[in-house]
């Protein structure tokens, strides 16, 4: 294992950390996660490492990387690229993604980052009643919560509009001790926000939203999972020709890694 930081395109500071050597896997973390508290991203790239070199970065804003303003999606396609260019040696990254960082993901391939492959679990997706809709204003009402003082009001936001938690139960994890390490990334949500974009509005994906991503995609999805995330996760899988859906064991809206290091492994050596 080793750590390092690459410099993305803004001149941003981004922090990784690095299993193995071989083809690069690079993992993408979603809404309020990185490499601390993740800590199953980094057993599932030591089951990898054997074959692979497996990058686990810190979005920008969060963990040990900077953050420059403004903010726009476009900044962190250039973070990935900057980390698959410089900590991945250059070669064609299989690059995963956990909820809305799969967003990301796809956003990026769509872009041109150079990617071989992209594997997601449960990306961001309502394209039906399955779950109610993000508001419109969302991605507003997070920022002005951060500008006023108040990034414990974008994290209840988040966790009741986007997460579907019920309000009594956010109110009560105000209390928590691991609270304020959700106040200090809040600014960062709403860049998951901008990466989801629409693909939250419960209508039908847009035809030309990832259209030019030609490289093979798995989607995956907990058995277990919310009926919401599975839906999700079926609608991207259907709307991208390239790609193939797979349920895996899980709780809720997440798996274990050993399940998913066998599946990117499979994925890798079929695709």
């Amino acid at each position: 294992m080793s750590e390092g930081t690459v410099t993305s395109g803004d001149g941003t500071t981004i922090a990784y950390t690095a299993w193995g050597d071989g083809d690069p896997i690079v993992i993408i973390d979603g809404a309020t996660a990185h490499r601390v508290t993740t800590p199953e991203n980094a057993v599932a790239a030591e089951l990898l490492a054997d074959e692979f070199l497996v990058i686990n970065y810190d979005r920008r804003g969060r963990g040990e990387s900077g953050d420059t303003a403004p903010y726009a999606v476009e900044r962190e396609f250039e973070d990935l690229a900057a980390v698959i260019e410089q900590a991945g040696h250059g070669r064609p990254a299989t690059v995963f993604g956990w909820s809305s960082g799969g967003n990301l993901a796809l956003g990026a391939a769509q872009s041109g980052v150079p990617v071989a492959r992209v594997a997601l679990f449960e990306p961001s997706a309502a394209v039906d009643d399955a779950r109610p809709p993000l508001p419109a204003d969302y991605v507003e009402r997070l920022e002005a919560a951060v500008a006023d003082g108040r990034p414990g009001d974008a994290v209840a936001l988040f966790m009741t509009a986007a997460a579907m938690m019920p309000e009594e139960m956010v109110d009560g994890m105000r209390g928590e001790d691991w609270w304020p390490g959700l106040e200090a990334i809040a600014p960062t949500i709403a860049y998951d926000g901008r990466q989801v974009g629409d693909a939250l509005s419960g209508t039908p994906l847009r035809a030309d939203l990832w259209d030019d991503v030609d490289v093979p995609v798995l989607v995956m999805h907990g058995i277990d999972t919310w009926p919401a995330m599975a839906a999700g996760a079926r609608a991207v899988a259907a709307h991208l020709s390239t790609a193939t859906l797979r349920p895996v064991p899980g709780q809720e809206h997440s798996t274990t890694p050993d399940v998913l290091a066998a599946a990117l492994r499979e994925f890798v050596k079929e695709s």
